[in-house]
């Protein structure tokens, strides 16, 4: 009778660890979870490296609308160049075009695409505004 118990031991020690079914299950598992859960946080880090970029993008846009807007530079025609917002540089093209919606051509459509690149991908950022280019000139006779 004392080997009785030792029998039941037994056949519980070796019920007790993983079929070679389920842990080739498991390593199948991982294999798909893992390089998904890896990809998502690459997503995850462009994003928000692409929101920061983006950010400055637009402080420079907005830079050199105002700019444009208080020098009258604009008047000349379009401009490119590049322009630094903390440590990075970025690419920018103002356009002077007649806006669409006014008749007499006096008001002027500027708009500005900073060009930046996050992660080896390039992306713009456009700002726009509206300008009357007639009190700008001084030729306003009202004013």
């Amino acid at each position: 009778m004392r080997f009785a118990p030792q029998k039941t031991e037994r056949r519980r020690a070796r019920g007790s660890g993983f079929t070679l079914a389920e842990v080739l299950a498991a390593l199948l598992f991982m294999a798909i979870v893992i390089p998904v859960a890896i990809e998502g946080m690459h997503i995850a880090a462009r994003a928000g490296a692409v929101a920061a970029r983006k950010n400055e993008a637009a402080m420079v846009a907005q830079r050199v609308l105002s700019e444009n807007m208080v020098t009258t530079n604009f008047l000349q025609g379009g401009q490119s160049g590049t322009i630094s917002q903390g440590h990075r540089k970025f690419e920018y093209e103002l356009k002077t075009d007649p806006w669409t919606l006014d008749q007499s051509g006096a008001i002027r459509q500027l708009t500005v695409t900073v060009h930046y690149t996050a992660q080896s991908r390039r992306y713009q950022v456009s700002m726009s505004t509206l300008v009357d280019s007639t009190i700008l000139n001084g030729t306003n006779s009202s004013h």
